[in-house]
C-alpha cells in the first residue's frame, strides 16, 4: 500500500539526515582540531519498480551514505617549533602507536600514517606527539648518506630518536690554501729563509692537530729562480714528513706569479686538472687544494710579502647537539655548536592511489585499505607529493560557515520527514474512521 510506503519512506528520511546531522556535528567539533579531515554525506534514494501504467507507486526512501574526505587539506598554520611537521600537499607522515612501539621491527607492525603532527622527544628520545604518534625515517649512514630501501614497504623505517645530550665531531677531509711567497726570496743575493705556517685540521676523534708546512725557496748565483720546496708535516704523526715539493712558478707576462710546475718529491701526487694534492694524515686521506698551474687564486708568487691569502677547511671539533630541523626534502638535520650539521634521518611520504579510501583511525591518524590501494614511500616533494614544511601544522579542513548552512539545510529536512510521519499518521487514522 502506497501509504504504508510513505510512513517508511518518511523513517528514512530522518535516518538518513540524523546521519547528515552527525557528520556536520563532528566536523564542527574539530573545526580548531589540527589535521582533521572533513566527513561528508550522501544520500542515495531506493526505487521499488512497478509495472507500466499500474496506477500506484510505493515510495523507496533514502540511505546516508558517509566519506572523509582525507585529500583535501586544511590551510598550514605557523608555529614556532622546529619539529611541528606538515606536508604543502600530497603525501603523508609514516608513524606508528606509541603503544606497539616495543614489537615494532620495521615491518611486524601496521603504518599508520599523519598529514601533520607536532613531534616531541620523550624520555628515550623518541619524536611522538601528545596523542602517542610516533615519527618513523630512514636512519641515515655515518656520512650522511641513506641507503637504498624498498619503496613498496616499511622495511628500514625505525623510529625517529633525538639524543639531546649526544655529541659529534666532523674530521677534515679537505683544505683550501692560498699563500702568496715573495718573489724576491727567489732572487740572487736573497737570505733564503725558511717561511713557516701552520694549518690546524682535525681528526677523526675531533682532537685538533696542526699540518705544519714550510717554504724555503732556491736562491740562484744569479737571477731568479722563482722555484719554491714546500714541505708538508703532521702533528699527529710526530711531525712525520707526509709530502715534498718542488713549486716553480711563472714569470711571463699573461700567468706572471701563478704556478707553472708542481713535482712531487715525496708523498701523495699532484693531480694538475683539480689543483690537489693528495696527503695522508694520521686519520686518513686529506686533499689540499694549493691550485692549478695558472690558477692564481692558489699558491701564488709576487711582489715581497708572505702572507697567507685564503685557508679555509671542513670538519669541526666536538660539538654538543643544539637544535634539530627538517627541511622540505625530509631530510632530519642535527646542528651541533661548533656549527657542524649532520643528516641523521630521512622522512619519506606516504601517498595511495586513493586518499579517501584509507580507513580513518584516532588522532587524525590512517591506514592503507583495499579501497585506498597500495601504498608507496616517496621522497619529499618527487612524484606527486608536496615538500615538509617545519614550523608549521596543518589546520582542520572544516568550514564552518558552510557546516551552519548544511545544519538549516538539514534541520528543515528533519522537520519535513517528521511532518510526512505525521501527515500519514493522521491518513491512516481517517481510514480507521471509516468503519465507525
Amino acid at each position: 500500500m502506497s501509504i504504508s510506503s510513505s510512513l517508511n519512506a518518511g523513517v528514512a528520511g530522518l535516518s538518513a539526515n540524523a546521519t547528515r546531522l552527525a557528520t556536520i556535528s563532528d566536523n564542527i567539533a574539530n573545526s580548531g582540531t589540527y589535521g582533521y579531515k572533513r566527513a561528508s554525506t550522501d544520500f542515495e534514494n531506493f526505487v521499488i519498480t512497478q509495472a507500466r501504467g499500474a496506477g500506484t507507486y510505493s515510495a523507496g526512501g533514502v540511505r546516508a551514505a558517509t566519506t572523509r574526505l582525507v585529500d583535501e587539506q586544511g590551510a598550514l598554520v605557523a608555529t614556532n617549533h622546529a619539529l611541528d611537521l606538515a606536508i604543502a600537499g600530497r603525501g603523508m607522515l609514516p608513524v606508528t602507536s606509541a603503544v606497539t612501539l616495543s614489537s615494532f621491527s620495521g615491518g611486524s607492525q601496521p603504518m599508520m600514517m599523519t598529514t601533520t603532527g607536532a613531534f616531541r622527544p620523550d624520555a628515550d628520545g623518541i619524536l611522538r606527539t601528545e596523542s602517542g604518534l610516533v615519527l618513523l625515517g630512514w636512519p641515515a649512514n655515518s656520512d650522511g648518506s641513506i641507503p637504498v630501501l624498498p619503496r613498496d614497504t616499511i622495511a628500514g623505517l625505525q623510529p625517529v630518536v633525538i639524543n639531546a645530550n649526544q655529541t659529534a665531531g666532523d674530521p677534515t677531509t679537505v683544505v683550501n690554501m692560498g699563500v702568496n711567497l715573495p718573489a724576491t726570496a727567489t732572487e740572487a743575493g736573497a737570505a733564503g729563509n725558511t717561511m713557516p705556517l701552520s694549518v690546524e685540521y682535525f681528526g677523526n676523534l675531533g682532537t685538533s692537530n696542526t699540518l705544519d708546512i714550510t717554504f724555503t725557496p732556491t736562491v740562484p748565483a744569479t737571477g731568479s729562480s722563482n722555484t719554491w720546496t714546500m714541505e708538508i708535516r703532521d702533528s699527529a704523526q710526530a711531525g712525520a714528513v707526509i709530502g715534498q715539493y718542488t713549486l716553480t712558478f711563472d714569470d711571463t707576462r699573461p700567468n706572471g706569479g701563478t704556478l707553472a710546475s708542481v713535482t712531487t718529491v715525496s708523498g701523495g701526487a699532484y693531480d694538475p686538472v683539480a689543483g690537489t694534492l693528495a696527503l695522508t694524515v694520521a686519520g686518513g686521506p686529506l686533499t689540499m687544494t694549493i691550485g692549478k698551474l695558472g690558477d692564481p687564486n692558489g699558491l701564488t708568487q709576487l711582489s715581497d710579502s708572505f702572507a697567507p691569502t685564503s685557508i679555509t677547511k671542513d670538519g669541526s671539533p666536538v660539538g654538543n647537539l643544539t637544535t634539530v630541523e627538517v627541511d622540505e626534502h625530509g631530510y632530519v638535520i642535527a646542528t651541533y655548536d661548533t656549527g657542524f650539521t649532520r643528516r641523521i634521518y630521512q622522512i619519506p611520504l606516504v601517498d595511495v592511489p586513493n586518499p579517501n579510501g584509507l580507513i580513518t583511525l584516532n588522532n587524525q591518524a590512517f591506514q592503507v585499505s583495499p579501497d585506498s590501494g597500495s601504498f608507496f614511500l616517496w621522497d619529499a616533494g618527487d612524484g606527486p607529493t608536496g615538500p615538509v614544511v617545519g614550523y608549521a601544522r596543518e589546520g582542520s579542513a572544516t568550514d564552518v560557515a558552510a557546516e551552519l548552512t548544511n545544519l538549516i539545510q538539514t534541520q528543515r529536512a528533519y522537520s519535513s520527514n517528521a511532518k510526512v510521519i505525521q501527515t500519514v499518521d493522521e491518513m491512516l487514522q481517517e481510514t480507521t474512521n471509516i468503519k465507525r
